[in-house]
């Protein structure tokens, strides 16, 4: 089991009915789960862009008296080094790679259990034509899914782009045979992506989402998500953890696909006879 602080974190949610603004304060203490610990309830409170009462009902939702309980509870857990502990004198573009090196190693303790990729692996494999879903701060990482995954799968449907064309991309993907929808939801997360997420369900398809936390405002419309954190130390969030899992994913689904190799091979050939790569 993962000793990481947004792990443990994620177990303190696990069981509880969490209202939309609940979610969203677990949310952003999993974003910031080294800090948390050492934040007031007004700090949370501006963190996740809710009132400072929703904070204490929060904690009170999660069986504590309040807030000091809480964030009594997530010091006496935390480990030493965590939070405002001393970075050995790491400048701040060294902690942003530092922070996400932790991403990493949280993302190989939840890949122990390899049955949730497993299952996205086949789900993506089975659904012709692939949909991949990504807008925004998503869309380069829907975009590099694509394009491995083109070279495997038949018809992959990269949807990067919003509007009011995306439902009708989404109805000629359904049309088509699309079984699932394969979709990237990065921060901040559009409300386009959520209504997207939601209206392809409707239509019965498959959605899995790799998301930046289980506790995403996306969670609530993916059948199978999967999570992996983004770095919020510098300007721009890093997000190096969600493209990993998105070529894990490419693996799995490769696995699934008994045409995969034979498909690789024939590009690999089409590719030296036209002299395509300079290598």
């Amino acid at each position: 089991m993962s000793d990481s602080p947004a792990a443990r974190l994620q177990q303190l949610f696990e069981g509880h009915r969490l209202t939309p603004t609940q979610r969203r304060i677990a949310h952003s203490m999993v974003r910031r789960a080294g800090d948390v610990p050492f934040l007031s309830s007004v700090e949370l409170a501006e963190l996740a862009g809710v009132s400072q009462p929703s904070v204490t009902r929060f904690a009170v939702a999660l069986g504590f008296d309040g807030y000091p309980a809480l964030r009594k509870h997530l010091r006496e857990v935390a480990p030493a080094e965590s939070g405002a502990a001393d970075k050995g004198g790491l400048n701040e573009y060294q902690q942003a790679v530092q922070a996400e090196i932790e991403n990493l190693r949280h993302l190989a303790e939840l890949l122990e259990d390899p049955a949730p990729v497993e299952r996205a692996g086949r789900l993506l494999a089975a659904s012709r034509p692939l949909p991949v879903l990504g807008l925004r701060a998503a869309s380069s990482q829907a975009r590099g899914f694509a394009y491995f995954a083109a070279k495997v799968h038949p018809d992959v449907r990269l949807l990067d782009e919003g509007g009011t064309m995306l439902a009708d991309r989404v109805d000629a993907a359904r049309r088509a045979g699309a079984s699932a929808l394969l979709c990237f939801a990065l921060p901040r997360h559009p409300k386009e992506v959520v209504e997207a997420l939601e209206y392809a369900r409707s239509s019965g398809l498959t959605v899995v989402t790799v998301a930046d936390s289980a506790f995403a405002p996306v969670a609530g419309h993916s059948d199978l998500l999967l999570p992996a954190a983004v770095g919020t130390g510098l300007a721009f969030d890093t997000a190096c953890a969600p493209m990993l899992l998105g070529r894990v994913l490419l693996e799995a689904m490769c696995d699934a696909l008994p045409e995969a190799q034979a498909r690789l091979e024939e590009f690999d050939a089409r590719a030296a006879s036209r002299g395509l790569f300079a290598d």
